[in-house]
Protein backbone atom coordinates (compact mmCIF):
# COMPACT_ATOMS: atom_id res chain seq x y z
CA UNK A 1 0.00 0.00 0.00
CA UNK A 2 1.34 4.00 -0.73
CA UNK A 3 1.18 6.29 1.96
CA UNK A 4 -0.16 9.10 0.02
CA UNK A 5 0.50 11.76 2.19
CA UNK A 6 4.30 11.05 2.23
CA UNK A 7 4.13 10.47 -1.44
CA UNK A 8 2.59 14.52 -1.56
CA UNK A 9 5.44 15.74 1.06
CA UNK A 10 7.94 14.48 -1.81
CA UNK A 11 6.32 15.94 -4.57
CA UNK A 12 9.01 18.75 -4.89
CA UNK A 13 11.60 15.62 -5.02
CA UNK A 14 10.01 14.02 -7.99
CA UNK A 15 10.01 17.31 -9.55
CA UNK A 16 13.67 17.64 -9.30
CA UNK A 17 14.21 13.69 -10.05
CA UNK A 18 12.04 14.80 -13.03
CA UNK A 19 14.56 17.94 -14.40
CA UNK A 20 17.35 16.13 -13.82
CA UNK A 21 16.31 13.12 -15.86
CA UNK A 22 16.20 15.09 -18.88
CA UNK A 23 18.54 16.29 -21.39
CA UNK A 24 21.02 18.57 -19.46
CA UNK A 25 20.82 22.27 -19.78
CA UNK A 26 22.82 24.58 -17.62
CA UNK A 27 19.67 25.36 -15.54
CA UNK A 28 19.17 22.35 -14.30
CA UNK A 29 22.58 22.38 -12.14
CA UNK A 30 21.80 25.72 -10.48
CA UNK A 31 21.21 25.71 -6.93
CA UNK A 32 17.88 27.06 -6.73
CA UNK A 33 16.78 23.59 -8.12
CA UNK A 34 18.33 21.63 -5.61
CA UNK A 35 18.11 24.61 -2.05
CA UNK A 36 15.12 23.64 -0.18
CA UNK A 37 14.40 20.36 -2.01
CA UNK A 38 15.87 17.74 0.94
CA UNK A 39 15.73 18.03 4.07
CA UNK A 40 18.42 15.96 6.54
CA UNK A 41 15.47 13.97 6.95
CA UNK A 42 14.31 12.44 3.55
CA UNK A 43 15.22 9.14 2.84
CA UNK A 44 17.03 10.29 0.08
CA UNK A 45 19.03 12.99 1.03
CA UNK A 46 22.78 11.03 1.13
CA UNK A 47 22.26 9.72 -2.37
CA UNK A 48 21.05 12.88 -3.89
CA UNK A 49 23.32 15.10 -2.01
CA UNK A 50 26.15 12.23 -3.61
CA UNK A 51 24.87 13.01 -6.95
CA UNK A 52 24.76 16.85 -6.53
CA UNK A 53 27.94 16.55 -5.71
CA UNK A 54 29.38 14.44 -8.43
CA UNK A 55 27.54 16.35 -11.04
CA UNK A 56 29.51 19.42 -10.02
CA UNK A 57 32.34 17.83 -10.31
CA UNK A 58 32.49 17.62 -14.14
CA UNK A 59 31.59 20.02 -16.80
CA UNK A 60 28.30 20.92 -18.37
CA UNK A 61 29.35 19.10 -22.00
CA UNK A 62 30.86 16.33 -20.08
CA UNK A 63 27.06 15.81 -17.83
CA UNK A 64 25.36 15.93 -21.94
CA UNK A 65 28.32 13.35 -23.20
CA UNK A 66 27.28 10.88 -20.12
CA UNK A 67 23.76 11.56 -19.91
CA UNK A 68 23.63 10.84 -24.46
CA UNK A 69 26.00 7.81 -24.05
CA UNK A 70 23.89 6.47 -20.60
CA UNK A 71 20.60 6.72 -21.40
CA UNK A 72 20.09 7.18 -25.42
CA UNK A 73 22.54 4.35 -26.81
CA UNK A 74 22.03 1.75 -24.28
CA UNK A 75 19.63 -0.85 -23.78
CA UNK A 76 20.27 -1.51 -20.09
CA UNK A 77 20.34 1.69 -19.13
CA UNK A 78 17.23 3.28 -20.91
CA UNK A 79 14.80 5.78 -19.28
CA UNK A 80 11.71 3.86 -20.22
CA UNK A 81 10.76 1.66 -17.49
CA UNK A 82 8.94 -0.70 -18.79
CA UNK A 83 10.99 -1.56 -21.50
CA UNK A 84 13.99 -4.16 -20.01
CA UNK A 85 11.48 -6.30 -18.66
CA UNK A 86 9.00 -6.41 -22.12
CA UNK A 87 10.60 -5.30 -25.06
CA UNK A 88 8.51 -5.02 -27.45
CA UNK A 89 6.15 -7.62 -26.42
CA UNK A 90 2.18 -7.25 -25.95
CA UNK A 91 2.45 -6.58 -22.44
CA UNK A 92 4.50 -3.18 -22.66
CA UNK A 93 2.15 -1.91 -25.21
CA UNK A 94 -0.63 -2.64 -22.55
CA UNK A 95 1.01 -1.46 -19.87
CA UNK A 96 1.88 1.99 -21.72
CA UNK A 97 -2.12 1.93 -22.55
CA UNK A 98 -2.81 1.81 -18.84
CA UNK A 99 -0.12 4.40 -17.62
CA UNK A 100 -1.11 7.07 -20.50
CA UNK A 101 -5.07 6.37 -18.98
CA UNK A 102 -3.43 7.14 -15.73
CA UNK A 103 -2.40 10.35 -16.97
CA UNK A 104 -5.46 11.40 -18.45
CA UNK A 105 -7.75 10.56 -15.43
CA UNK A 106 -5.59 12.90 -13.63
CA UNK A 107 -5.45 15.68 -16.56
CA UNK A 108 -2.48 15.40 -17.78
CA UNK A 109 -1.96 15.73 -21.50
CA UNK A 110 0.57 13.01 -23.06
CA UNK A 111 2.56 14.97 -25.20
CA UNK A 112 2.35 12.74 -28.56
CA UNK A 113 6.35 12.59 -29.07
CA UNK A 114 6.64 10.40 -25.54
CA UNK A 115 5.91 7.16 -24.23
CA UNK A 116 3.53 6.99 -20.93
CA UNK A 117 7.17 4.88 -19.10
CA UNK A 118 9.44 7.74 -19.46
CA UNK A 119 10.66 7.89 -16.49
CA UNK A 120 11.36 11.54 -16.32
CA UNK A 121 7.49 12.10 -17.07
CA UNK A 122 6.60 9.94 -14.63
CA UNK A 123 8.42 11.90 -11.81
CA UNK A 124 6.67 14.86 -13.30
CA UNK A 125 3.20 13.40 -12.95
CA UNK A 126 3.49 12.67 -9.33
CA UNK A 127 5.12 16.08 -9.16
CA UNK A 128 2.68 18.49 -11.03
CA UNK A 129 -1.10 15.71 -10.81
CA UNK A 130 -3.77 16.96 -8.41
CA UNK A 131 -4.64 13.11 -7.27
CA UNK A 132 -4.97 14.29 -3.60
CA UNK A 133 -8.38 13.03 -2.19
CA UNK A 134 -9.06 11.04 -5.39
CA UNK A 135 -10.48 7.67 -4.69
CA UNK A 136 -8.85 6.18 -7.68
CA UNK A 137 -5.69 7.90 -6.27
CA UNK A 138 -4.46 4.77 -4.15
CA UNK A 139 -4.45 2.21 -6.63
CA UNK A 140 -3.26 4.55 -9.86
CA UNK A 141 -0.14 5.71 -7.57
CA UNK A 142 0.48 2.49 -6.81
CA UNK A 143 0.88 1.31 -10.23
CA UNK A 144 2.62 3.77 -10.88
CA UNK A 145 5.27 3.71 -8.39
CA UNK A 146 5.42 -0.25 -8.97
CA UNK A 147 6.26 -0.06 -12.33
CA UNK A 148 9.39 3.02 -11.65
CA UNK A 149 10.59 0.59 -8.59
CA UNK A 150 10.53 -2.69 -11.06
CA UNK A 151 12.39 -0.15 -14.09
CA UNK A 152 14.76 1.37 -11.83
CA UNK A 153 15.97 -2.26 -10.32
CA UNK A 154 18.10 -3.22 -13.31
CA UNK A 155 18.44 0.41 -14.45
CA UNK A 156 20.74 1.00 -11.18
CA UNK A 157 22.53 -2.34 -11.02
CA UNK A 158 23.58 -1.10 -14.90
CA UNK A 159 24.55 2.21 -13.79
CA UNK A 160 26.50 0.97 -10.82
CA UNK A 161 28.68 -1.32 -12.98
CA UNK A 162 29.44 1.51 -16.04
CA UNK A 163 29.94 3.96 -12.85
CA UNK A 164 27.80 6.57 -13.87
CA UNK A 165 27.40 9.41 -11.86
CA UNK A 166 23.69 8.98 -12.16
CA UNK A 167 23.33 5.54 -10.16
CA UNK A 168 23.00 8.18 -7.28
CA UNK A 169 19.85 10.19 -8.65
CA UNK A 170 18.49 6.92 -9.61
CA UNK A 171 19.00 5.00 -6.10
CA UNK A 172 17.45 8.66 -4.41
CA UNK A 173 14.28 7.85 -6.74
CA UNK A 174 14.04 4.30 -5.31
CA UNK A 175 14.62 5.40 -1.68
CA UNK A 176 11.83 8.13 -1.76
CA UNK A 177 9.42 5.87 -3.67
CA UNK A 178 10.64 2.78 -0.90
CA UNK A 179 9.85 5.63 2.20
CA UNK A 180 6.14 5.98 0.63
CA UNK A 181 5.19 2.38 0.97
CA UNK A 182 3.32 1.26 4.40
CA UNK A 183 4.67 -1.89 5.16
CA UNK A 184 2.48 -4.29 5.97
CA UNK A 185 2.35 -5.52 10.00
CA UNK A 186 1.62 -9.34 8.82
CA UNK A 187 4.37 -9.53 6.33
CA UNK A 188 6.96 -12.05 6.96
CA UNK A 189 10.63 -10.68 6.23
CA UNK A 190 13.56 -13.00 5.88
CA UNK A 191 15.41 -11.72 8.78
CA UNK A 192 12.49 -12.58 11.71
Amino acid sequence: MIDLNKLYDYKRAFGFFSHQLVYPEKLNFHPREFDGVFAEDHPAYEAINQYWNNMHEISLSEIQEVYTSTFDFEKKTTLYMTYVKFQDKKERGQMLARLKVLYEMFGLEMPSSELSDFLPLMCEFIYAADWRGDERAEESMGLLLMVIEDGTYNLLQALEHIKSPYYHLILAIRETCKACLIKDENEVTLNG
